[in-house]
């Protein structure tokens, strides 16, 4: 090709290999990550490396002359990152008349495009189980969730993973939910899963006191320039005409932790603040962000600290406790507020003390630091022989701001590929359809985008049965046009119309 709007194909391939050099490396140079890996994801974590190392290199002018070539980009290549490279290197230097000796023969590699899926489809029916034929339904199942009609409702509709919230209920519960859904899924021959999250150390607000109201209130309006102040004890503080609100939390250690200047949110980010003064025992918060007409901050609400390094174990003592429940009833426990690799570690060394080292493990991202240390906890949790992640949208977009979520969640899903574990897509899908019985049209984009992942997880809402449905009617009619980040290119009924309208004209 004498002349070009792109690149000259020799300077890509220069890049390229340059690019593909580096991939070669990884395995020696990161040896001391691979050495714990469980074997069933040995590959996993070299294609996870791999794939780390393509992304620190700014691929965009190549992919798009990759694609003006029309030779497969590289925005595909997380589940076989070396193969993915060799293979358009050996494309290109066809194309040149520039011999090119790969790793592997063209088209010969042991990982290729075909093979990674089924590696995913392996590892993501070990976690969910066998019987999943699609993708996941994950349901919460609310406090009536023992009862057996309902359930059987629920599996009726779908739903293939139940969800135990170890936040809510009780053992009692717990265990008659367990029970009645095992009845119902052998009556109906529909198996399902059994998730059960822990509750982790959630920061909630727990009393709050105004002037003139001495035994407190269960919330007050509050507004933009007010202050109020965050107190470990509530006795030690009156409520002062300079404060909107003496408020006092779940976990008070957190105070200590805060550092002035640094964000505060509380209900999910309704009503946004800024740590004003730091004292021995409280926090002054002026208030920066609430609905116009004000928000109502209420007890037993969210408190998120984005800005703070919290010093909290992931693991609490109530979660250690419902580890012996969840061992002997759950087929996958949930680990919520997950931060770092030594949480990880710990939580596998809680496992194994239960002999339980099999139970399928999902780590949820839902906090600043468990999404920057996203790589750290999936080669970790990569030591377990059944893994999974969760996105958890809600607490994400508060920790983040919405306007990083959208990125956010790709990459994450980016990530899952790469490390061929299922990803799981929740919170707040479908959220309008299953509590008043009508979906918005957001929603349904939203429920429609999920097909690219291995599950999606909805909560309770009086609508769930008619929500599972909508899911369930979503998904079959996505599946037929997108796999994973790929269109699937189907024929289109409205082309074929279309054309076949013409041609009969003509």
């Amino acid at each position: 090709m004498s002349t070009s709007v792109f690149k000259t194909e020799d300077e890509i391939v220069k890049k390229l290999l340059l690019v593909r050099n580096s991939l070669l490396q990884v395995e020696e140079s990161h040896a001391d990550l691979l050495h714990n890996i469980h074997p069933n994801y040995k590959y996993n974590a070299l294609n996870f490396l791999r794939y780390l190392k393509l992304r620190t290199f700014d691929l965009t002018e190549i992919q798009s002359d990759l694609t003006a070539l029309g030779i497969s980009s590289l925005s595909h290549a997380e589940r076989h990152v070396l193969a993915n490279v060799e293979n358009i290197l050996y494309l290109l230097s066809a194309h040149i008349k520039v011999p090119f000796s790969g790793k592997y023969e063209f088209g010969r590699h042991p990982i290729s495009y075909k093979e990674s899926g089924d590696y995913l489809k392996k590892n993501t029916l070990r976690l969910f189980g066998e019987h999943l034929n699609k993708q996941g339904i994950m349901v919460t199942l609310p406090s009536q969730g023992a009862d057996t009609v309902f359930l059987s409702e629920l599996l009726e509709a779908g739903m293939n993973i139940a969800r135990i919230n170890c936040s809510h209920d009780s053992l009692e519960v717990w265990k008659a939910m367990v029970e009645n859904l095992k009845k119902a899924s052998r009556k109906l021959n529909k198996p399902c899963s059994v998730y059960m999250d822990l509750a982790g150390p959630k920061i909630r607000t727990h009393k709050i006191f105004i002037k003139k109201k001495l035994k407190g209130v269960s919330e007050t309006k509050v507004f933009v320039g007010d202050t109020i102040l965050l107190v470990k004890k509530a006795k030690n503080f009156q409520a002062k005409d300079e404060f909107a609100a003496v408020v006092t939390c779940t976990i008070a250690s957190v105070i200590d932790d805060a550092k002035e200047g640094e964000g505060i949110l509380f209900d999910d980010g309704k009503i946004e603040g800024i740590i004003e003064r730091k004292e021995q025992n409280a926090l002054k918060i002026k208030i920066l962000n609430t609905n116009p007409k004000g928000s109502k901050l209420k007890t037993e609400k969210g408190i998120n600290l984005p800005d703070t390094y919290l010093n909290l174990p992931s693991l609490t003592d109530e979660d250690i406790s419902n580890l012996d429940f969840i061992c002997s009833h759950a087929d996958i426990v949930g680990f919520s507020f997950v931060r770092n690799a030594a949480d990880v570690a710990r939580l596998q060394e809680e496992l194994q003390k239960r002999q339980r080292g099999d139970l399928g493990m999902v780590l949820k991202i839902e906090n600043k630091e468990a999404f920057q240390n996203l790589p750290y906890l999936i080669l970790k949790a990569m030591e377990s022989p059944t893994i999974g992640i969760m996105t958890a949208r809600g607490d994400l977009a508060v920790e983040l701001g919405v306007e990083r979520l959208s990125e956010v969640q790709e990459e994450i899903m980016w990530l899952c590929e790469a490390a061929l574990i299922p990803n799981i897509w929740a919170t707040q899908v479908l959220e309008s359809l299953a509590k008043k019985g009508i979906a918005s049209r957001a929603e349904v984009t939203d429920a429609a985008m999920s097909v690219r992942t291995e599950c999606i997880m909805l909560n309770k809402g009086p609508y769930i049965v008619k929500a599972l449905k909508t899911l369930n009617a979503i998904l079959s009619l996505m599946e037929k046009h997108q796999s994973k980040k790929q269109g699937t290119l189907r024929s289109l009924n409205v082309a074929t119309a279309f054309l076949g309208k013409i041609d009969k004209q003509d």
